[in-house]
């Protein structure tokens, strides 16, 4: 009887949501994408400067 009472709930619960709308997902897809590209490249210069730090370094 629980899981009839819970299948019930759930089903209104979904009719709450508010999903967002496509807009605005291309536009947090793009802001993901954009902080993404960002650390990626922001990790490679600053793993390259400690490479080259340590090759320095170590001779």
């Amino acid at each position: 009887m629980h899981l009839i009472q819970f299948s019930k709930n759930v089903v209104k619960e979904m009719h709450r949501i508010v999903w967002p709308t496509a807009k605005e997902n291309r536009r947090d897809t793009a802001v993901v994408l954009s902080i993404t590209i960002f650390f990626v490249l922001f990790f490679a210069l600053f793993d390259w400067l400690i490479q080259m730090g340590l090759l320095a370094f170590v001779g």
